[in-house]
């Protein structure tokens, strides 16, 4: 099932061509504070998208997500990933919080929302919050698996196709695994729009399948912190992990190398040809999108408040 959203034979190219910037990263402005919940985002909107799914459904997709969340208790935070090799910004990720204690971790969040029948209502709004907040700069957002079967991210009024730089959906390694068809037609038809790429998510967090890489043909493919772990103390996992990102770069994706949270790590993760990373090291989750703070500079710059990790 190739889908075409990416470019299997060819060198690894940064998906979206030149770097977001030549600034070093750590002299780049946060992103404007304006509010990171649904009430002030410039495209927010709890109205149902224009075609399918039909009115009805959407409208119960959204007293369903009611029934357990408001959407003033929803909001976004952003982690920069960042160039390894130029030391660079190279995009943000949004990531959702929940203001509703027993909401408050993600996956839990989404748990509650398939079983309501409403997870694409919410990635919908989350997206809703998310893109505005992101303007004129690349965009990772996560996208559920069950998201791809409701019909909500093919709607072409989703703020993803109105972004004014590159979006990457990151979907997780396992979804090619029960949802390959569905995965495979719901992407294609997403990513052949433009602007729009496909992120594998969590290699190596438990699901590994090579083969759905070769399938999918993500533009990125990002390492799961159990890959990054400890990796400057174990000569063993350095050669597994430079392994992965020759075989990722052989199949036209690129490689992000997640939960970076050392310098030795960073080190470690920069021997084995990666070519981006993501962790607290350079910055947490946090909103306004933080700058970051790259190892050897002599003092942080507007370092983020504290808050909990990141997926």
């Amino acid at each position: 099932m190739m889908i075409g959203c990416g470019r299997a034979g060819e060198p690894a190219q940064p998906p979206h061509g030149e770097p977001v910037t030549d600034k070093p990263i750590s002299s780049l402005p946060p992103l404007e504070p304006t509010s990171n919940r649904l009430s002030g985002a410039p495209s927010a909107s709890v109205k149902p998208p224009a075609s399918s799914p039909p009115p009805d459904e959407a409208i119960d997709s959204l007293t369903a997500l009611r029934s357990f969340v408001d959407p003033d208790e929803l909001s976004v935070v952003f982690q920069p990933i960042v160039s390894l090799r130029r030391r660079e910004l190279y995009a943000y990720e949004a990531l959702v919080r929940c203001s509703v204690p027993e909401l408050r971790a993600p996956p839990v969040l989404f748990d509650k929302a398939v079983d309501n029948g409403c997870t694409g209502r919410l990635g919908r709004m989350i997206r809703e919050i998310g893109v505005p907040l992101a303007a004129g700069l690349p965009l990772f957002v996560n996208i559920h698996p069950r998201e791809l079967s409701e019909g909500w991210l093919i709607q072409p009024d989703d703020p993803v196709f109105g972004h004014d730089d590159d979006v990457f959906l990151e979907v997780t390694e396992s979804v090619p695994l029960s949802h390959s068809d569905l995965c495979s037609g719901v992407l294609k038809e997403v990513c052949t729009r433009g602007g729009v790429h496909l992120v594998v998510d969590d290699l190596g967090a438990g699901y590994s399948n090579l083969k759905h890489i070769a399938d999918l043909e993500p533009a990125i493919v990002k390492l799961d912190r159990q890959l990054v772990a400890g990796i400057d103390h174990n000569r063993r996992q350095r050669e597994l992990v430079s392994a992965v990102v020759d075989l990722c770069v052989r199949l036209g994706a690129e490689v992000v190398a997640e939960g970076i949270e050392t310098p030795e790590e960073c080190r470690a993760v920069i021997d084995t040809g990666a070519h981006y990373g993501q962790g607290y090291l350079f910055a947490r989750p946090a909103f306004p999108a933080p700058l970051v703070q790259w190892p050897g500079d002599e003092k942080p710059t507007d370092p983020p408040p504290a808050t909990e990790r990141s997926d």
